[in-house]
């Protein structure tokens, strides 16, 4: 079986990041590269106060990540040959009181991964928890002969690899054109000025003129798409509608195919899913009850997804109830959980009523069970494979809208039957008798729909 490709991460801990953070930081950005499809072989951190302009390492660091790739660990000095030797020695003293040589923060390999300390695998690709700036970008590739990737980066790979729909295409390819436009400057192909069409532009401006052409067009594409949703959304509006939301890789798939009984995507992957899914709690009720999975959310989710996405997690936002789900096995879920909530409210979301599960608790013990039931009381604990779980689940659900429920009295004439089955698919019936005015239904139903189904009556 052929190997998977590899890769090592390449992280600075700022005086302002604990241990603990850091350490969570990491083990994310692990997965995240797992996602992508390479093995992690290394990791080198290095404590910093500040993450140099130029270059990401110091020179100690550098060489022990260039041992990984198999790179040179030196900075072609290019351009820098000219400086003075004062501002040389100043920028060799900047990088000597950056350097830490600490064994401990610096890890030649992955623990978790033994083929990390075989010199005959070298990492293809660098992955840096930091966004990083043209020329450090540069430097880093220089120095190790492999490609470099940040944060941002990967994830938008990811959201790249995994998009299905026609509009998450569309957004992740924006995405992409704006991480690449302000990184052309590296590899552009010098000062040379173009003849004809569009005469006067180096290579460099042509290029970009192109992608900011490229993305108006995807823009005007995702409008139109976008329209055509807001058509369906209108449509229906007056449905009872929840939606999953949390963190990636919480469960919110396997939840949605357990309460819908649909056949949607479940992985083990961070970002499995990118488009929303609509469907109706099942066993149906009437009125319908419509469930719609999302993406999830990361920390440090690059802006440019998130507004891409806005069209998406507008589902989040017209929702009538949202249940926030977390992986409650997971140690860092408290954080995880704070990045959803700050990501909702980032587009008006987070004033929707709401209920918080936690997820996959059938991987603790009851001793844990119990002490979440004290931090988080009015928690929902559940696993998305007990089926009598999320039977309970079904029945909170249709419990809180039947909450809003008022009663109400409809009268519905002869002539206007075709109504009728309106009203059942709007309201419960409780009872139906009939009499020389027509249909005299008792009904409860929300407010918002008693009141819309009163004025077809009139109007009809």
């Amino acid at each position: 079986m052929e190997s998977r490709p590899t890769a090592v991460l390449v992280a600075v801990q700022l005086p302002s990041v604990s241990d603990q953070d850091h350490a969570s930081d990491l083990a994310e950005l692990t997965r995240l590269v797992r996602t992508l499809g390479y093995d992690v072989i290394g990791q080198v951190t290095q404590r910093r106060p500040s993450v140099h302009k130029g270059f990401v390492l110091g020179r100690g660091k550098l060489e022990v990540l260039a041992d990984i790739t198999g790179g040179t660990g030196k900075i072609p000095s290019g351009a820098k040959a000219q400086k003075s030797k004062a501002r040389a020695r100043w920028e060799e003293a900047e990088e000597a009181e950056h350097e830490d040589e600490s064994p401990a923060s610096a890890d030649g390999h992955d623990d978790d991964d033994d083929d990390g300390a075989r010199p005959d695998r070298k990492a293809k690709l660098v992955v840096v928890d930091h966004d990083l700036t043209p020329s450090q970008l540069r430097n880093l590739e220089n120095a190790t002969g492999a490609e470099v990737l940040d944060r941002n980066g990967v994830i938008i790979e990811i959201f790249h690899r995994h998009a299905r729909s026609r509009e998450a295409r569309l957004e992740v390819e924006i995405a992409r054109l704006s991480y690449v436009a302000p990184r052309l400057r590296e590899t552009g192909g010098g000062g040379e000025r173009q003849h004809g069409r569009g005469a006067g532009e180096s290579a460099l401006e042509l290029d970009r003129r192109r992608i900011r052409d490229r993305i108006a067009e995807l823009r005007g594409e995702i409008d139109k798409l976008q329209r055509e949703q807001a058509t369906r959304r209108a449509l229906r509006q007056q449905a009872r509608r929840v939606a999953l939301v949390g963190y990636t890789n919480a469960g919110k798939s396997s939840l949605m195919r357990a309460l819908t009984g649909s056949e949607v995507l479940v992985e083990d992957k961070l970002f499995a899913t990118l488009d929303t899914t609509v469907r109706a709690l099942h066993p149906e009720v009437k009125p319908r009850i419509l469930v719609s999975d999302t993406v999830g959310f990361i920390k440090k989710l690059p802006h440019d997804l998130v507004a891409s996405f806005r069209s998406t997690l507008d589902e989040a936002l017209e929702a009538s109830l949202l249940l926030y789900v977390t992986d409650a096995s997971d140690p860092t879920f408290r954080s995880q959980l704070e990045v959803t909530r700050k990501t909702l409210a980032e587009i008006d979301a987070d004033s929707v009523p709401s209920k918080l599960l936690l997820n996959k608790v059938d991987r603790l013990d009851e001793d844990a069970r119990a002490a979440l039931r004290l931090e988080f009381p009015e928690a929902i604990q559940l696993s998305a494979k007990d089926p009598a779980d999320v039977t309970r689940l079904r029945q909170i659900i249709i419990d809180y809208f039947d909450a809003q429920m008022v009663p109400g009295q409809l009268v519905v004439p002869y002539a206007k039957q075709a109504l009728v089955s309106e009203v059942y698919e709007s309201a419960k019936v409780l009872s139906e008798t009939y009499d020389e005015e027509g249909a005299h239904l008792d009904v409860r139903a929300e407010p918002a729909a008693l009141g819309r189904l009163k004025t077809l009556i009139e109007k009809a």
